[in-house]
């Protein structure tokens, strides 16, 4: 099914998920079938009473997942099997809260972004770290769609593409954002085409990137942000539109290359800190306390 304007404007809530609990879902994850959704909650749900989680991710396994820990005490990164509800590997070595976590596309590696000034790369067969990267203030991290590429956006506005494959010969290419002023990055994605990045921030600003020459595409400030909160944005499927939560509890939806705005979808009491369109159907989910699946009304 084709996403249009027309079907976007009639997204309504087709089911409601209302959790045992008051907490903000803090992450949520869609498998790459678009068949499973998991979510973390800031309370610490049964599955996860031990620790608590965060920065919840599928690997590429349906019954496999990895998170972060939520609480001041550990910093370890957990692979999770579901089927048994067990913990496969842990992941040390992070000595501050672990903040962005990005799985490889094609491999079984991964990155994570950690308060401490560091990026790890992990291997899921191993516990043992395999390469460290330093960097200043908050990161955020991605691989690219085809899993050759590694992100980074770090201090000073700046973004670093990495060769996955040799990334201790240091960054490729380097971008330096535009703007009034230094920002805080919370999250990074790029488009399923490549072309775009997607980078939200603790303002009220989120910035589409081109990824081969490091330009300002669009700049989306139509939602509210004035608590400095992290809150994701993500791409459609096909990249014509971004999507993105509010802290008044609204979703909007923009053209990605025009910036306009197409919809506003309203139906949540609080903050929306997470939302993302299935990968293959045509169904968008957003969570607050509560976890809502969109679908449209009229289909074309």
């Amino acid at each position: 099914m084709k996403i249009t304007d027309v079907s976007i404007s009639s997204m309504g809530i087709g089911k409601l998920f209302k959790e045992d609990n008051t907490a903000p879902i803090n992450s949520m994850d869609f498998y790459k079938d678009g068949t499973l959704l998991v979510t973390a909650s800031d309370d610490e749900s049964i599955h996860f009473k031990k620790y608590g989680v965060d920065l919840i991710r599928f690997t590429h396994h349906n019954n496999a997942i990895l998170c972060a820990s939520k609480n001041a005490w550990d910093e370890s990164l957990r692979y999770l099997s579901l089927h048994d509800n067990k913990y496969i590997r842990y992941f040390k070595g992070h000595r501050n809260r672990v903040v962005s976590l990005s799985m490889s596309p094609k491999e079984d590696t991964f990155m994570s972004g950690s308060l401490d000034d560091t990026i790890r790369l992990w291997d899921l067969r191993t516990s043992t770290c395999q390469g460290i990267m330093r960097r200043n203030n908050r990161p955020a991290v991605s691989y690219d769609p085809e899993g050759l590429i590694l992100a980074t956006a770090v201090s000073a506005n700046t973004i670093k593409l990495f060769d996955a494959r040799n990334y201790d010969r240091g960054p490729f290419m380097s971008f330096v954002i535009q703007y009034n002023n230094p920002v805080e990055w919370t999250s990074m994605k790029f488009s399923n085409d490549g072309k775009y990045i997607l980078l939200t921030t603790t303002e009220n600003t989120i910035f589409l990137i081109d990824s081969f020459y490091g330009q300002t595409v669009q700049t989306f400030t139509s939602f509210t942000n004035d608590n400095a909160s992290v809150m994701e944005a993500s791409f459609t499927p096909d990249t014509q539109y971004v999507i993105a939560g509010s802290e008044d509890g609204t979703i909007h939806v923009w053209r990605t290359l025009t910036g306009e705005e197409v919809a506003v979808w309203g139906g949540h009491t609080s903050k929306v800190g997470c939302v993302q369109w299935n990968p293959k159907m045509m169904m968008a989910a957003s969570a607050c306390s509560t976890l809502s699946f969109w679908i449209p009304s009229t289909l074309e």
